[in-house]
């Protein structure tokens, strides 16, 4: 089955303000986060991606951007040129009434703790709930999958760009793990995570990486010159 690269946004302002941006409009990578984003787009240029799906949030925008761009500017004979779709189930989790305060302040509040203990039992005030969070975000990653095997084949890689909490959530479903582990889980910003699901379960192929190379990950050609087709599930004793 086709293979998705999940990559978190470059850093923004309010990673370094100790401030839950959360939805709010305007929230830019910062400097060094723009220097991130060139930097993942550099490590996937040379892959052959068959598509870019974004959550709509500006600092997600602009690191799929210069991953579009970078693409591009390595296959400058593909027509048309590859560009990122945007799909809302991506996006941030509704955390509501927390959004834009400060992290040091909702720390004091008793949900805090909620949040990182029981996540599966919270619902941020006039948010989302955290269930919702992980379900809608899984459905969109499986769903793209299952439209770009069908349109690209089984060898497909895919690059979905999102947020630190929703890619967690997406880790933990792919490892058939609670929600209430997830905050076990570290995605750094401009990471890389890259899931491969099949017909039978989910393989996590890498999880948080910010530097390894990932030619790997395209199949190699069999005798014939054609790639190989990946097996539907692993060995007995990994894969």
């Amino acid at each position: 089955m086709p293979t998705v690269i999940l990559v978190r946004h470059g850093r923004s302002a309010a990673n370094t303000s100790g401030t839950l941006a959360g939805r709010t409009p305007g929230v830019k990578l910062d400097e060094t986060g723009v220097k991130q984003a060139e930097a993942v787009a550099q490590r996937l240029a040379d892959l052959p991606l068959a598509a870019i799906v974004t959550s709509p949030l500006e600092r997600c925008k602009q690191t799929a951007a210069a991953i579009a761009k970078q693409y591009a500017e390595h296959h400058p004979d593909q027509h048309p040129a590859l560009r990122p779709a945007t799909d809302r189930r991506l996006t941030e989790c509704g955390y509501g009434d927390w959004t834009g305060k400060k992290i040091a302040t909702l720390a004091k509040d008793p949900l805090w703790a909620v949040v990182q203990q029981h996540p599966s039992a919270v619902t941020f005030p006039n948010g989302e709930s955290m269930r919702a969070m992980q379900q809608r975000a899984v459905d969109a990653i499986r769903a793209h999958d299952a439209a770009l095997a069908n349109s690209h084949g089984n060898n497909a890689i895919w690059v979905a760009v999102s947020h630190g909490d929703v890619i967690k959530a997406i880790v933990a479903d792919a490892l058939g793990q609670h929600l209430d582990t997830f905050q076990r889980i570290v995605v750094d910003t401009a990471s890389t995570t890259i899931i491969t699901y099949t017909a039978t379960r989910p393989f996590l192929v890498r999880l948080n990486d910010s530097g390894s190379e990932l030619a790997s990950l395209v199949p190699k050609p069999t005798a014939k010159g054609k790639p190989k087709k990946q097996s539907s599930d692993a060995v007995v004793g990994g894969r």
